[in-house]
């Protein structure tokens, strides 16, 4: 049989030819295997920069994963590497990290949440996050592509689309959804063309494309991280955590990340109790499981065909459950999940609306640098780039309609107070009366229910379903349940190991295998 004359070949071909050096393997490397390469000589982080470099520029042709790359990666590589073993004090050190496009870098890349209007725009400082990772002794590798104004334009853009990226797309099926506006980070680890990225989540914005990418994603409760810096929707909701491909790594951001910012002072000094003494890594255990009570919200969330392979798949995940030691408190269901998932009812969809006009008009006028100063600004950009911005196919309704609003008046501060009677009598009441430690939910399903509070969660793999796309496991708890959720992941993790690397939608014929790759 001859072989297919396709690019698609080439590509494959490629990424699978120089995937090792000195015996260390590129390929679904975890921080700490990284780490101990660089501690015995057989790899430098300009080895490990140069080679995701060359990932991002076979794969982004296709994967639209990546909107930029960082012009100084190698030179921060290598003055990573010319710090001495005995003075790195971070395993982070040295380790290349992708941002989501709406968290600030104060140097030559762009901020620019994937909109043409903020190309050339100069931010006065680096995000919290940001600081803590160069703290660390990361690589700025770049900025990942993602929803244009993180998903909150106008209703029925796709997925992954901006104006700057262009279609993120999944590397597990090329026509699937890659979910969401974090969509470049989980794309971006999924396909190996890095090991760490951050996203931000108003409302499944991490744990969606996680999900859906196979890849593992922690929601932090909600001010554990800076949003300093970052271009977000609501204070109350939007969050910054790590996209990996392993529970693990994700702890290592995590731990990395977490702390109080003068810049977010309100919500990281409150959120700041909830730091364990020792840090996170503590929590990583393979008996994580064990004594757990999970919570099965059944109604409504894990509610497929009989016999279909999603109902098989998350039964036998129960079992191992429960094999490890957890105790499942089957068929419960919040009592309000029909109002919080009715944004409209529930007041939260009226509250994004005036804080992404408050917050992001605070954002712009502090640039040192931008070509627009408010929404209105974008919004007229948007008008007179229509064609590059294909406002005649998208529209921009939802930033029109915040427009409109006028801060937090009688309409917002109900919103809030209604919210908070949702919270208590939802999620907080049910974990409370059951004793619950997580509860357990397909991918992000439960992604309201969460967000309305600031609640934390994390997304493992699950499975692929029949067509080849992937889907996760949420575990979702109270504010500063990580603790408890990251041992609950980890050991899943661990019991299961779901996860297998993408094919790109590519499938080969038999002769087409070369020897050696």
């Amino acid at each position: 049989m001859s072989k297919p004359n396709s690019p698609f070949l080439h590509l494959f071909l490629s990424l699978f030819l120089a995937t090792a050096i000195n015996g260390f393997q590129f390929e679904e490397a975890t921080v700490e295997s990284i780490q101990t390469a660089f501690n015995q000589g057989i790899l430098t982080s300009r080895q490990l920069t140069e080679y995701y470099l060359s990932q991002i520029e076979t794969l982004n042709p296709l994967l639209h994963a990546v909107i930029e790359v960082n012009p100084d990666a190698l030179s921060q590589a290598d003055q990573a590497d010319q710090t001495e073993l005995s003075r790195r004090t971070s395993i982070l050190h040295g380790i290349p990290v992708l941002l989501k496009d709406n968290i600030a870098t104060k140097d030559k890349l762009n901020t620019t949440s994937g909109s043409l209007a903020l190309v050339g725009s100069v931010a006065p400082h680096d995000a919290g996050v940001v600081q803590r990772l160069r703290d660390a002794g990361a690589v700025i590798l770049g900025k990942a592509s993602m929803s244009e104004w993180c998903n909150f334009r106008a209703k029925g853009i796709p997925a992954g689309w901006s104006a700057r990226g262009g279609q993120g797309k999944n590397p597990y099926v090329l026509s699937a959804t890659p979910c969401s506006s974090s969509s470049g980070s989980a794309i971006a680890v999924a396909a190996n063309m890095v090991t760490v990225t951050l996203g931000t989540e108003t409302d499944g914005s991490i744990i969606c494309p996680s999900s859906f990418n196979s890849v593992v994603g922690i929601k932090p409760t909600v001010g554990l991280t800076s949003r300093s810096g970052v271009m977000i929707i609501s204070p109350r909701m939007d969050t910054i955590g790590p996209i990996c491909r392993t529970v693990s790594d994700a702890v290592h951001v995590l731990e990395a990340i977490v702390g109080t910012d003068p810049l977010d002072a309100e919500a990281t000094t409150d959120a700041s109790v909830y730091i364990p003494e020792g840090g996170y890594k503590q929590f990583l255990k393979n008996e994580g499981l064990r004594g757990k009570r999970l919570g099965i919200l059944r109604k409504g969330f894990f509610s497929f065909p009989k016999g279909s392979l999603k109902e098989q798949v998350f039964e036998e995940h129960f079992n191992i459950m429960r094999e490890r030691g957890a105790v499942l408190v089957d068929d419960l269901e919040i009592a309000n999940i029909n109002i919080i998932r009715n944004s409209n009812h529930s007041g939260e969809w009226a509250l994004m609306q005036a804080e992404f006009k408050l917050f992001l008009n605070a954002y712009l006028s502090e640039l040192s640098v931008s070509p627009v100063r408010s929404l209105q600004d974008v919004i007229n950009f948007n008008n007179n780039h229509p064609i590059e911005e294909k406002l005649d196919e998208f529209s921009q309704t939802n930033l029109i309609e915040s427009q409109q609003t006028d801060g937090y008046g009688y309409k917002e501060n109900q919103a809030i107070s209604n919210l908070n009677q949702l919270c208590e009598e939802g999620l907080e009441k049910l974990m409370k009366e059951q004793k619950l430690d997580a509860i357990v939910t397909p991918g992000a399903s439960a992604s309201s229910i969460l967000a309305i509070g600031g609640y934390p969660s994390i997304n493992v793999p699950a499975g692929y379903d029949s067509d080849g796309i992937p889907f996760g496991i949420c575990f979702g708890g109270l504010k500063g349940f990580e603790p408890r959720l990251i041992e609950i992941a980890f050991a899943f993790e661990q019991a299961t190991r779901v996860r297998k690397q993408p094919n790109f939608g590519i499938k080969l014929f038999e002769d087409d295998l070369v020897s050696g790759i």
